[in-house]
């Protein structure tokens, strides 16, 4: 009888051990339509990958980094940060290293990391195999994430939040995040809605970094803000056809040929050395300088679009400046620096563009002068 009850017991015991060992975890899905089991509690991430870092901030989820790559220890390649989530949290700098930026980990970098991440977030997962390698190698599991973007990628951004939502406990956060999004973006809409296209003036966006600092010929042809509020975008015949034709290099005749009234520098290519620093490029190529808008000094400049990726708050905040210059009428009752300041508050929990201005000689949302 004694024996009885003594396995009795332990077969009770073992099924609460199991019972509690299986409430520990959960099974979610990733972008890659992984299956992954996971802590049911995640207080200890790392973020690979360009913007992975980024994302969390926007939820609010910082405080449990417990490493960070080279992108977060100065190995980009500019000399000042226009990252308003790192201007604005610089204690992620403190934060140990576990690889190289663009998503290079060193899993025995990871594997030294005290305390250790309980959950790998990796942005822009290839379909590679490699994500299932260094949850292999180093025994912590990495939830496969897309990236995305503000116009044809937004189902991928809206996704990837919601899934970093999930792991985190924080999926409130992410609809919030998502909705404003929406916000703005249907804000700027209304706002430009009905605009004869007699009275949209045409305009171009030099200058767009694209992994690394380009000149004045770097563009988008489907560059967010000027898709927000329908401008004329001459470079965007580039992307006809085209459901992802995310930069350009146009040629300097082409530009003449086009001729834009109005030109926004994104002041990223403004810290380039002086033979890709698009601003000197404006102010001394003759091809360049022949354009009417330069030459009625109708050049303005807007906040880097992507700095280690995409820079959502500067996307809209630049669109609402853009949108001031464009049509003052519709955005008379807007302060750009006010909104972009909200804006930044809201995402990454206080205020950057200032402090970002400081180191771009103000030219932020501003007139550039060029003589």
């Amino acid at each position: 009888m004694r024996v009885i009850v003594f396995w009795l017991c332990f077969l009770l015991l073992g099924s609460a051990t199991l019972i509690q060992a299986t409430s520990s975890t959960r099974t979610m899905t990733d972008f890659l339509g992984r299956q992954i089991s996971i802590p049911t509690q995640v207080d200890r991430v790392i973020c690979s990958g360009s913007g992975c870092l980024r994302l969390l901030v926007y939820l609010y989820g910082q405080d449990r980094v417990v490493g960070v790559d080279s992108a977060e220890k100065g190995a980009l390649p500019f000399s000042v940060d226009a990252r308003p989530y790192a201007v604005n949290h610089p204690q992620l700098t403190d934060f140990p290293l576990f690889g190289e930026f663009r998503g290079f980990d060193n899993p025995e970098l990871i594997a030294g990391l005290d305390p250790q991440p309980q959950v790998i977030f990796k942005v822009n997962a290839p379909r590679d195999g490699g994500v299932d390698s260094l949850q292999t190698k180093t025994g912590i599991p990495v939830v496969a994430l897309g990236y995305g973007n503000l116009t044809n990628g937004r189902e991928e951004l809206n996704q990837t939040l919601q899934i970093m939502g999930q792991v985190l406990g924080l999926e409130q956060r992410a609809i919030q995040v998502i909705d404003f999004f929406d916000q703005l973006q249907t804000d700027l809409e209304q706002r430009v809605a009905g605009i004869a296209d007699k009275d949209r003036p045409s305009t171009y966006i030099g200058g767009l970094a694209m992994r690394g600092g380009h000149g004045f010929a770097s563009t988008e042809p489907d560059y967010a803000p000027f898709v927000f509020l329908r401008a004329r975008n001459v470079a965007q015949e580039l992307g006809a056809g085209e459901s992802n034709f995310a930069h350009a290099t146009v040629a300097k005749e082409q530009l003449l040929l086009w001729d834009p009234e109005i030109i926004f520098l994104d002041i990223a290519c403004t810290s380039l050395p002086a033979s890709a620093n698009g601003l000197e490029q404006l102010a001394t190529d003759t091809v360049y300088q022949a354009m009417t808008a330069v030459q009625s000094g109708r050049v303005h400049g807007v906040f880097p679009y992507n700095f280690y990726n995409t820079n959502f708050e500067s996307v809209f905040a630049n669109s609402y400046f853009i949108g001031s210059v464009l049509y003052p009428e519709r955005f008379a009752d807007i302060d750009p620096m006010f909104i972009a300041e909200e804006i930044s508050t809201f995402l990454n929990g206080g205020p950057a563009f200032k402090r970002i201005n400081e180191d771009f000689d103000s030219m932020g949302f501003n007139w550039i002068p060029l003589r």
